[in-house]
């Protein structure tokens, strides 16, 4: 018995514990179909400028935005990141539009706004009620070391959303 229980403490020494910097796949979940069901309200590179992002938000989101209000509990957001093509001198290649032309998906960023938290998901883990979580193309869950948190926190005055504008603004025109 002894030995066992160092085995297992040895085991837990050496294995590193992952923490999900990029967000909570545990409360966050990949919302299947969402191609679908949610409007596509923008592409654009990201701020990095290597990389292209469709944007989409489920109707909750939506209709908290045409009411003039920031997102209510039960909104989603989400971000499809893509690779973009690249010139042979290695740069992104962009299209008429200044959108870098699209190569591959290389990821999937969900934003989920909730009142009703549970409680194991700790608020220094979320920003205003945002919960985040990071996803390979087919929906399992994405190795991912930025902190997600750490980037919206300061963005309480546009809903923690990068996008505000952009979605305000295709709410207003559509």
């Amino acid at each position: 018995m002894k030995v066992t229980l160092k085995i297992v403490a040895a085991i837990l020494i050496m294995t590193p514990l992952y923490a999900y910097g990029g967000g909570n796949p545990e409360h966050v979940k990949f919302p299947e179909g969402y191609e679908k069901s949610f409007t596509k309200y923008s592409t654009a590179n990201r701020a990095n400028q290597t990389q292209v992002a469709k944007l989409y938000a489920n109707e909750t989101t939506i209709n908290s935005y045409k009411q003039g209000q920031e997102s209510a509990s039960g909104s989603v957001v989400v971000m499809e990141i893509y690779t973009p093509k690249k010139s042979a001198d290695g740069k992104p290649v962009a299209g008429k539009d200044g959108v870098f032309e699209i190569d591959s998906l290389a990821a999937v960023a969900v934003m989920e706004k909730r009142e009703d938290w549970d409680a194991s998901f700790s608020t220094e883990d979320r920003t205003g009620n945002w919960g985040f979580a990071v996803y390979n193309p087919d929906g399992t869950e994405k190795s991912n070391d930025l902190n997600c948190v750490q980037c919206h926190t300061p963005l309480s005055g546009q809903d923690y959303l990068f996008t505000y504008q952009r979605l305000v603004d295709f709410v207003k025109n559509h």
